[in-house]
């Protein structure tokens, strides 16, 4: 008997304690894009990769350039010789 004089007051403290998470949950928006926040995830994850795989392109061609460059130039070099 004294254990239900303890259980009851307690039950419903936690009881009120879930209502008002739920209700500041509610309040704050915290329900309102369920669907696209794991969407946006792997998106904004694909767009980075995309970004380095350019200017990783961007550097080898840039590199193959100097390099063609530097072909070119030692020909010319040697004819002055």
């Amino acid at each position: 008997m004294l254990s239900i004089f303890l259980l009851i007051p307690l039950s419903l403290m936690l009881f009120v304690v879930a209502i008002w998470a739920v209700r500041y949950a509610v309040k704050s928006n915290q329900f309102e894009d369920l669907d696209n926040a794991s969407q946006r995830i792997i998106l904004e994850d694909r767009q980075e990769r995309r970004q380095t795989m350019q200017t990783h392109e961007r550097a080898t061609t840039h590199q193959q350039t100097d390099d063609s460059d530097s072909v070119s130039v030692q020909p010319q070099e040697r004819d002055k010789l």
